[in-house]
């Protein structure tokens, strides 16, 4: 199967660019050209027009998106179907927000295997925008994200939240804290907003970062203030040296359990959103 036919067609509905996606695929624009004109002549409609505006597609362009998006999906899932898994039935890849895996990743898998014993698991921490690429490309089964992002096939379910609170070496009033001294964790757009109305004068900071490991790292290391996971908060201020602010309420971000809308009634994954949902209702 002719995949690269069927993610330049997908890539150029994103860039509106024969240049662009060229760029981005990493070959010649004349090598786009033929690719679509192949598929066009294949399927005896023509998918795109160009103009100085951009590359729009057709109302035919309109209608195969749907199934380009499909057959992509569907053959990335036939291909890791095949991967020797040894006495597996199934093998699940799922993706796991960076700072939800360090503190609840084995007691997720184990409750994963308990509940699926006929499946293996490849778990994997990453960042939501990567994790919703992989689900729509089939490269990833489900995940536990921060951030869903707007993509058509995708299925999100709300499955609780975790609380992210702020610690200070400064001392435990909102007035102490220095802002050339903050350090801001930047988790995602929900957080960053929230952020912004609650600390307005940190809103912008010298030092900043979109890991909690990060940030607790920075902050034992160079002191100041700055938001972490309330357990790394709680375990940094029982090590001494940091103090709770008191005056400023946790920041709340909710947690989304993600997957490919075709799999969204399916047993397993069901299975899946419930263990997660439980065991982040359990930590609260």
């Amino acid at each position: 199967m002719q995949t690269e036919v069927i993610d330049t067609f997908l890539d150029l509905i994103e860039t509106r660019s024969f240049h662009r996606t060229a760029e981005r695929l990493a070959v010649k624009q004349s090598t786009i050209s033929a690719r679509i004109a192949a598929l066009e002549t294949t399927l005896g409609a023509r998918l795109f027009t160009r103009s100085r505006a951009g590359t729009d597609l057709t109302t035919e362009g309109l209608k195969f998106e749907t199934h380009a998006r499909a057959l992509r999906h569907a053959w990335a899932e036939a291909q890791r179907a095949v991967v020797p898994s040894g006495t597996a039935a199934v093998v699940l890849r799922i993706g796991i927000q960076n700072d939800l895996a360090a503190g609840n990743i084995g007691d997720w898998v184990a409750n994963f295997r308990k509940s699926l014993p006929e499946c293996s698991f490849y778990i994997e921490p990453d960042y939501s925008a990567q994790m919703c690429k992989d689900l729509d490309r089939g490269l990833l089964d489900f995940a536990v994200l921060y951030s869903p992002q707007a993509l058509p096939d995708l299925h999100i379910t709300s499955v609780g939240d975790v609380k992210y609170r702020l610690i200070s070496s400064e001392g435990s009033k909102r007035a102490s804290i220095d802002p050339a001294r903050y350090i801001r964790g930047a988790y995602s757009a929900a957080f960053d907003e929230t952020h912004r109305q609650v600390l307005p004068d940190c809103a912008v900071a010298v030092l900043a970062s979109g890991q909690n490991a990060a940030v607790a790292g920075l902050l034992a290391r160079m002191g100041g203030a700055g938001f972490v996971l309330a357990e790394t908060a709680a375990q940094m201020i029982a090590a001494g040296g940091f103090a709770a602010v008191s005056d400023v309420d946790p920041i709340s971000q909710p947690i989304f359990a993600a997957m490919h809308q075709r799999h969204r009634t399916s047993r397993m994954h069901r299975h899946l959103t419930r263990i997660v949902a439980r065991e982040i209702a359990g930590r609260s």
